[in-house]
């Protein structure tokens, strides 16, 4: 146990570049006496780590200090190309191709048992995820026409952060010049990208810790309401909603059909268009606002084509 510690301590050092001892003890839940002691082990096992004193002191590794890739076993190594041969699928980055083609040779064969083929998510316009991308890379301001959920359209200059896929899309993390602050946009609502040639105006903090901050100002101003449908569906409609809703089945019913519920959120469309898609297989009980808006809907519909 006390192996693996050491272990991930110099891990941690090595990706934070400096921490004290009472962060590192937060981090590894044991006291700050038990890192100064692995921090003494480090250091007799030849690891480089440096004591920095005052009040912003702290320990660290020397830069030079590298790992040797056998300290990392199979299976890790084996989940590590998994993980890289996913990623490629999703990307056409040629570098990315030999990265996964370099660590491929130093894994020895390993294989986890997993297929990660995520290539469905690069359907859509590549060439605007390779520009954010790029911009990423390079630290220059991008602007782009963006209409958002209400339909309000405007022009935006930005500095991008990273491009994630999150919510079954892909959404662009970056600094809003106009607002001076962070924000997140949906690629799909996006259009006529232009890279500019201007750096970003200021040092932004890494991804992780802007997205967390984000996500925190989310729940306050974009909350996503959930509500929990109770839905009557006869028995060719219930692995449509297991697959596409994650409905769970609650009651099964005399005449065989059943009694489901699933959570959706309010403020999307697509779960409308799978119960409409659905016909009269399916019938929401509950809630009654649902109800009367899934009624409504299809009357639209009706409306429609009232003339065949």
């Amino acid at each position: 146990m006390r192996t693996d510690r050491l272990y991930a301590l110099t891990i941690y050092l090595m990706n934070h570049g400096k921490a004290s001892a009472s962060e590192l003890a937060r981090h590894f839940e044991v006291s700050v006496r038990t890192i100064q002691r692995d921090i003494d082990s480090l250091c007799v096992a030849g690891i480089p780590v440096i004591a920095l004193n005052g009040t912003n002191g702290g320990y660290k590794i020397e830069e030079r200090f590298t790992l040797n890739h056998q300290l990392i076993s199979q299976d890790e190594s084996a989940y590590i190309l998994t993980a890289l041969k996913g990623l490629t699928s999703v990307s056409g980055n040629a570098g990315l191709a030999d990265t996964y083609e370099k660590f491929s040779a130093l894994s020895n064969g390993a294989q986890t048992g997993l297929i990660l083929d995520f290539s469905v998510l690069r359907e859509g316009d590549e060439k605007l995820l390779a520009d954010l991308q790029r911009a990423v890379r390079e630290r220059i301001t991008v602007c782009f026409g963006y209409t958002n959920h209400n339909g309000q359209a405007g022009r935006h200059t930005t500095e991008p952060i990273a491009v994630m896929y999150q919510w079954y899309a892909w959404y662009l993390l970056a600094y809003c010049v106009e607002k001076q602050d962070y924000r997140m946009y949906k690629l799909v609502r996006m259009e006529n990208l232009e890279l500019s040639d201007r750096a970003f105006s200021k040092e932004h903090p890494a991804a992780d810790a802007v997205l967390q901050e984000h996500q925190l100002r989310s729940e306050i101003y974009y909350k996503r309401v959930k509500t929990e449908l109770k839905i009557k569906c006869r028995p060719e409609a219930v692995y449509r909603l297991k697959e596409y809703l994650h409905g769970q089945v609650e009651e099964q019913m005399a005449d065989r059909s059943v009694i489901m519920r699933l959570s959706i959120v309010e403020d999307e469309q697509w779960w409308i268009g799978i119960l409409l898609s659905l016909g009269d297989t399916v019938e929401v009980l509950s809630p009654l606002s649902v109800r009367e808006r899934i009624a409504a809907q299809a009357e639209k519909i009706l409306n429609l084509y009232h003339d065949i």
